[in-house]
């Protein structure tokens, strides 16, 4: 190898080593009197009275709500057309006093929305961007553009009856304020002993698979991955599972964390594994912690948890714990 070729492989690989350590950008923490904006980049919100309640629950920790002009629009199961939709989040997005956006609800089709959208004015006012499920597209696009997001509660979460949404809407407050919580779990029998650090990624199970091959799809070497899902069916977990696996997504990162799988179904035919059987198969080839049975997801139990922020997990006999940096 000539002198030259070699300094371009060393360098090549100091910035690509620099790259997969350096921190994302954080959004600064909301404080009482700062604006918090409710959009709906997915799903139709047929029901007004959800964010009527999270309004209110914004106001009563100090906040100003404004809402997006098309949030209550319809076009089929969407809550407007992809021009309404990418209008509301943009005005969000490029508005210097809103400092986060809580999408409304998710279902589906932010993904047809993404490239629609322009990140130049977030860039220099970054806000967090709220929301789990298909708001998964967002968490990994801003991903790779380099800042963190917020995986927490939606305003459609409000219909849930209020005992079984406090600890939900209490981690939600203190990852909003700047106060983050630290989890510890009683652990599954099914989980894989460990410990391991790593920046938090992933989301709904069903839209990383989605994204895979296009730019908003993130790369999880030296990174801890999460995933969640509801309503799939067991074969099709068990095919997800393995379109990440084949796509390099297990291969180098650190762990994995395995969060709310809700409502999973099976055929007339059974499968034959369950969800912890189907992740411990498909990686049992890979030595790295997996923690099952984390509160955050589909369930009532929705953990605040900030995707693209450093964590060490500790999985143990009883207990496992997550960290956030």
């Amino acid at each position: 190898m000539t002198n030259k070729r070699f300094l371009i492989v060393l360098i090549s690989f100091i910035f690509i080593s620099f790259a997969y350590s350096q921190e994302l950008k954080k959004p600064a923490y909301l404080k009482p009197g700062d604006t918090i904006a409710i959009v709906a980049p997915a799903g139709i919100l047929k029901d007004k009275n959800p964010i009527e309640k999270a309004v209110k629950l914004a106001e009563s920790w100090g906040l100003h709500v404004v809402l997006g002009k098309h949030l209550f629009g319809h076009n089929f199961q969407f809550s407007g057309t992809e021009n309404e939709r990418i209008e509301d989040f943009q005005t969000a997005l490029d508005d210097k006093t809103i400092k986060a956006i809580w999408c409304g609800r998710g279902g589906y089709g932010t993904v047809r929305i993404i490239d629609g959208l322009d990140f130049t004015k977030f860039r220099k006012h970054p806000k967090w961007i709220i929301g789990y499920s298909d708001i998964t597209v967002l968490h990994s696009h801003l991903h790779n553009l380099g800042y963190e997001t917020l995986h927490a509660m939606m305003p459609i979460n409000m219909k849930v009856k209020k005992s079984d949404r406090i600890k939900t809407v209490k981690t939600f407050k203190k990852a909003l304020f700047g106060k983050p919580k630290d989890y510890k779990i009683v652990s599954s029998p099914y989980n894989k002993f460990g410990t391991a650090k790593g920046q938090l990624v992933g989301g709904n199970l069903a839209i990383l698979q989605s994204l895979l091959g296009s730019v908003s799809s993130i790369d999880t070497k030296g990174k801890i991955l999460f995933i969640e899902d509801v309503g799939e069916y067991l074969y099709n977990i068990d095919r997800m599972v393995y379109a990440l696996k084949r796509s390099g997504y297990f291969k180098n990162c650190n762990g994995i964390i395995v969060g709310g799988m809700t409502n999973i179904k099976d055929n007339s035919t059974p499968f034959g594994q369950t969800i912890e059987e189907i992740v411990l198969e498909a990686t049992k080839e890979f030595d790295f912690p997996i923690l099952f049975d984390f509160p955050a997801g589909h369930d009532k139990d929705n953990r605040a948890i900030f995707l693209g922020r450093e964590i060490e997990m500790n999985v143990g006999k009883h207990n496992a714990t997550v960290k956030f940096k």
